[in-house]
């Protein structure tokens, strides 16, 4: 009886990407972004700020427990979220913007996945040498070299990884304070576990998973198609001047060659794994780095650079034909971009409007609506109403409540000798406030009177007023 026919796998084995180091402007693009990128994200929490003597003095702060955020001089309270809205807008429209005009040049030099990678491969390659060096221990059997190789590279990225997950949690409180307690042990559990989840997270996206967090896990490789069109410049390759490929060798008579001397530099070099000579790819992440490796190649050889490059599909037909393609602003500066510009300058000047015109104190006035009025012995009808006074001044203010001036109603503050207010500095107080109409008043015998709550920063004069209602014994 003959054995069944093997099936097809549904499932084919991760190939481990061994990527080789090269050298070029899109190499060293990389590593200034992720110098900048790295040194923000570690130092940013340790920079200081001076807010005076009862605030904060970290730049950056999410502070949880007092419900604001801290970034320099700007603070953030809960009910301003729009400024947090419109800046996840304006990332938005800034990366529809970069892909539209660029490609996938946010995956390719920016994004966090791509910088921790790209880290963890420099570490990967100090300590087990270049792409040969690592296929071959790849594919090796173990021994006490590999297991101390392995373990060496593995304890440097767990270190890298501690360090994220540390300086993640340090943005949520004072970081000088915490680091101690974290050492000492003292530390809240949910800063150790935090840590510890961010460190396992870091290890395996940047250490193991890599390339495939980009390849199944991100949505944007299938988002970036909407994207983009026959202007935008993203990394292709000219295989009307590459092919057909074939190695270095003396031209034979009658046979034509390509510039392309199938050397396979682009596709060794590529976090991804890819051949970028098969055409645009999902997986491509724009990074330039074939393009630092095709260069270097046509260089040596004495062919032009720029088989592989930066190029718009609608370039493809002129170049084909040996003209010169069309100038980059002209690819970049089209009415796509030009409006995901607009966009995004239209939202952030209208942030930095609201910032500007926002007023350092704030009053909100509820009504207490059971009962919705109180008839007292001497035929006095009182209101009574909950206002909060938020004061968003460094230093304890001093806020002078009053009604306006049209009006017969009379003011008065629970627990305090007249309307004044002390509020603490960068806070908001809640404080029971009585409005009463005397007997002979309009506002007593009437079912609704409209008047105005006043609010007065005494030290800066500052003023804030809400419209609400008093309501009366109507009279038949």
């Amino acid at each position: 009886m003959s054995a069944p026919a093997p099936q097809d796998q549904l499932y084919a084995a991760r190939e481990p990407v061994f990527p080789r180091r090269v050298k070029g402007k899109f190499r060293n693009l990389k590593w200034v972004i992720m110098l900048i990128t790295l040194g923000i994200y570690y130092l940013a929490p340790w920079i200081r700020w001076d807010r005076g003597p009862e605030l904060p003095d970290q730049a950056i702060l999410v502070d949880l427990a007092h419900r604001r955020f801290f970034f320099f001089w700007i603070e953030i309270w809960p009910h301003e979220f729009y400024f947090v809205a419109g800046l996840l807008i304006m990332a938005g429209l800034g990366l529809f913007l970069f892909t539209s005009a660029m490609g996938r040049v946010w995956c390719g030099y920016t994004c966090p996945q791509t910088v921790w990678t790209d880290l963890f491969i420099l570490v990967e390659r100090w300590v087990e040498g270049d792409r040969n060096a690592r296929v071959r221990l790849w594919k090796s059997k173990w021994d006490a070299r590999k297991l101390r190789l392995r373990l060496t590279k593995w304890a440097a990225w767990v270190v890298i990884a501690l360090a994220t997950g540390g300086a993640w949690v340090f943005y949520f409180t004072d970081a000088p304070t915490l680091a101690v307690d974290l050492v000492t042990g003292q530390a809240h559990p949910i800063a150790y576990t935090t840590m510890l989840i961010l460190t396992a997270t870091t290890f395996f996206f940047g250490g193991i998973a890599r390339e495939q967090v980009c390849i199944y896990a991100c949505p944007w490789p299938r988002i970036q198609a909407a994207m983009m069109d026959e202007d935008t410049l993203t990394i292709g390759y000219r295989d009307w001047r590459g092919e057909p490929r074939g190695k270095l060798k003396k031209a034979e008579p009658g046979v034509q060659q390509g510039d392309c001397i199938d050397c396979m530099a682009c596709v060794n070099v590529c976090p991804m794994g890819i051949d970028i000579r098969n055409g645009q790819q999902m997986e491509c992440i724009t990074c330039g780095l074939c393009i630092d490796a095709c260069d270097d190649v046509m260089a040596k050889i004495g062919k032009p650079r720029g088989l592989i490059d930066y190029l718009a599909l609608n370039d493809e037909p002129r170049e084909r034909a040996g003209a010169q393609p069309r100038p980059v602003w002209k690819h970049i500066f089209r009415p796509r971009t030009i409006l995901y510009t607009a966009l995004w300058s239209i939202v952030g000047f209208g942030l930095v409007f609201a910032l500007f015109i926002r007023p350092d104190i704030e009053m909100t006035v509820s009504p207490i609506r059971n009962p919705t009025f109180i008839t007292l012995s001497d035929g006095t009808i009182r209101n009574v109403y909950d206002v909060r006074l938020r004061n968003k001044h460094g230093s304890q203010e001093l806020f002078g409540l009053a009604l306006n001036s049209e009006t017969d109603l009379e003011l008065s503050v629970e627990g305090v000798d007249g309307s004044l207010v002390l509020v603490p500095a960068d806070s908001m107080e809640i404080i029971r406030v009585y409005v009463q109409a005397g007997p002979d008043s309009t506002a007593a015998t009437t079912d609704r009177t409209d008047f105005t709550f006043w609010v007065t920063d005494l030290s800066t004069n500052e003023r804030a007023s809400v419209d609400t209602i008093f309501n009366g014994k109507e009279t038949n």
